[in-house]
């Protein structure tokens, strides 16, 4: 059974950080790239940052260069999204995605999505 399984969201302070995971299993790890959206109340789903799970290319939304890290450990099959320099405009709900390439943003490109979880970031 494939699964992908958020965790590590909360509600913290503007300017604080979070670090989300996304644990993947069920499938070929390493055949796919990982990526994570957001989705806000009453807003379409975005693209927020993807890593190619075969070269480790990591690619951002403009919205969040400079405070976003991805990384993978492809050991635990495990992709993790270091948030720093929270905004309350980041508050929605964190969505990890697999796909095949980081070529789009297009959700409806990606294979597999885990079930969210909720970030909220007060002013």
């Amino acid at each position: 059974e494939v699964q992908l399984v958020e965790s590590g969201g909360g509600l913290v302070q503007a300017g604080g950080s979070l670090r989300l995971s996304c644990a993947a299993s069920g499938f070929t790890f390493d055949d796919y790239a990982i990526g994570w959206f957001r989705q806000a109340p009453g807003k379409e789903r975005e693209g927020v940052s993807c890593i190619s799970s075969s070269d480790g290319s990591t690619y951002y939304a403009d919205s969040v260069k400079g405070r976003f890290t991805i990384s993978s450990d492809n050991a635990k099959n495990t992709v993790y999204l270091q948030m720093n320099s929270l905004k309350p405009e980041d508050t929605a709900v964190y969505y990890c995605a697999a796909v095949t390439s980081c070529s789009s943003w297009l959700p409806q490109l990606y294979y597999y999505w885990g079930q969210g979880t909720q970030v909220t970031v007060s002013s």
